[in-house]
């Protein structure tokens, strides 16, 4: 097995206070315990969500000034925005590296998450073009197939990464066999990781871990749970607790020039 690239995705989206330089202390200190990458939506400072990406450009660009961490813009998030405007950072933020993509609509909880074709089309368009490496987030077996179906048309960026995202409240449940079942369907040559929504343990992510997942994501935008009674106080402790038990089973951790090696990232200029 390779290395893992861990994810960090510091910000919930319960989080009323959003300010770009607490969110970068938090994203650089990630980075030094261990994340390869960091997840960030474009939120204003009250965290709402939003096509505005001043204060997102100041937290990458904080960020940057102190770390060497992989810059990941999420294109989604339950939103009146169409997709125009969530790709506002692909479109504005030089420092962009990667994006995340969601493969298809989805329920999650009480709200609807649309992602059609056409959308995804245009955002994956995008990406190609701008040189940003998209990983593709799926919470549906169906949804890897649209991915698949894109491949060819978009001649998507290779290896393509596809992160299965479960335990959100009207989808994939965060289950062993939930987790093979996805894993069957992740096409040959493809990397693949996991988010675990809602998690009170780690039990999930170490059986990821143990099947050869390249990406873990971790962070307050899933959970600050660091077991089934305590919450994390930071992103760096779950960060820490990753590294320590990946490292227990015996796999190394990735830096972040090693995943830009391994996902193809182009230098940014």
């Amino acid at each position: 097995m390779g290395k893992l690239i861990i994810s960090v995705a510091p910000v919930s989206a319960a989080d009323t206070r959003v300010i770009p330089a607490e969110v970068a202390m938090e994203a650089v200190a990630s980075a030094r315990a261990g994340a390869a990458l960091v997840h960030l939506h474009v939120r204003d400072q009250t965290g709402k969500l939003t096509p505005d990406v001043s204060d997102f450009e100041d937290t990458i660009k904080r960020i940057r000034a102190g770390s060497d961490i992989i810059l990941q813009a999420s294109s989604g998030g339950i939103s009146n925005m169409n997709m125009e405007q969530r790709c506002a950072p692909l479109l504005k933020c030089p420092l962009v590296e990667m994006t995340s993509l969601n493969g298809g609509s989805v329920n999650l909880g009480d709200a609807v998450y649309p992602n059609s074709l056409p959308d995804i089309r245009y955002c994956a368009q995008l990406a190609v073009e701008k040189a940003i490496v998209p990983e593709y987030e799926v919470f549906e077996v169906g949804m890897i197939n649209a991915i698949c179906e894109l491949e060819p048309e978009l001649k998507l960026s290779r290896p393509l990464l596809i992160n299965t995202v479960f335990g959100h409240r009207g989808t994939m449940p965060a289950t062993i066999d939930a987790l093979v079942h996805f894993r069957h369907f992740i096409p040959k040559g493809a990397l693949w990781g996991v988010t675990h929504f809602g998690r009170r343990d780690f039990s999930f992510i170490a059986a990821a871990v143990g099947m050869g997942a390249d990406l873990v994501r971790i962070g307050f935008e899933d959970s600050k749970f660091l077991n089934a009674t305590e919450r994390a106080e930071s992103n760096v402790q779950l960060v820490e607790k990753l590294v320590a038990i990946t490292r227990g089973m015996d796999r190394e951790i990735a830096t972040p020039d090693e995943a830009r090696q391994i996902l193809n990232i182009r230098p940014k200029r």
